[in-house]
């Protein structure tokens, strides 16, 4: 780990220089340490793919102590505790329709596969949160299988609809909203994932598992779906 300065409130730490499944345990687990021990003087705590972002309160607290209280949590983890901390499980239901599916065609000539094995493919795993960000709400999932990876588009859309569930490179994510977009789109889902009940308003937070799990067209409407 590496702790760097930011600005006068700001800290920075490093945990990795690259993805992978380990280190976004470790960071939801430093997350959940730092945001608990650290409660009192932190102003926000931002986790990403291999860094957490923590500002504090300067009313409340100096910079240099503030790093100091946040060397002390970092050294203090033992990575033998990460399975304490048990990441949220998520069922997310998706129509895999082609009228949802806006870029079925183009992913099964990129792929070579047939677009029922593209959605068995797309199902079978169990993704991890790597970090939420671009919008509220919209969460960034890994690994997708490596058959069915597919770059971003090279023109964006202006409009992707709310709902969407996409493929960028061996990356996955939902739209939360309608949004701008150059991801590839596979499906829709009807589940709403900003919720004021959450205190991210999100339904993803760093380190949860998400499973998708098709659904017929007549189930994708009868839960609020919208095509």
């Amino acid at each position: 780990m590496q702790v760097k300065l930011v600005n006068e409130n700001s800290l920075i730490i490093y945990f990795a220089e690259s993805v992978s499944i380990e280190t976004a345990d470790f960071i939801n687990y430093a997350y959940l340490r730092l945001n608990e021990d650290l409660a009192e003087v932190i102003e926000s705590i931002i986790p990403s793919y291999a860094s957490i972002l923590i500002s504090c309160n300067s009313r409340k607290i100096g910079l240099q102590a503030f790093l100091r209280l946040v060397n002390t949590v970092l050294n203090n983890l033992d990575p033998n505790n990460i399975a304490d901390f048990k990441p949220k499980q998520i069922e997310m239901p998706v129509y895999y329709g082609e009228e949802v599916a806006l870029d079925h065609e183009d992913i099964s000539q990129h792929t070579g596969l047939a677009f029922s094995e593209i959605i068995k493919l797309h199902t079978s795993e169990c993704y991890r949160v790597f970090a939420i960000g671009f919008a509220p709400g919209f969460a960034f999932l890994g690994n997708v299988p490596t058959e069915i990876a597919m770059p971003r588009k090279k023109s964006p859309r202006t409009k992707v609809p709310k709902g969407s569930v996409a493929i960028a490179d061996r990356q996955t994510a939902v739209y939360p909203n309608q949004s701008p977009g150059g991801w590839q789109i596979i499906g829709r889902t009807p589940i709403n994932l900003l919720d004021i009940t959450e205190n991210n308003l999100s339904k993803f937070s760093m380190g949860d598992q998400v499973r998708f799990k098709a659904i017929d067209k007549q189930t994708f409407l009868a839960m609020g779906g919208v095509l």
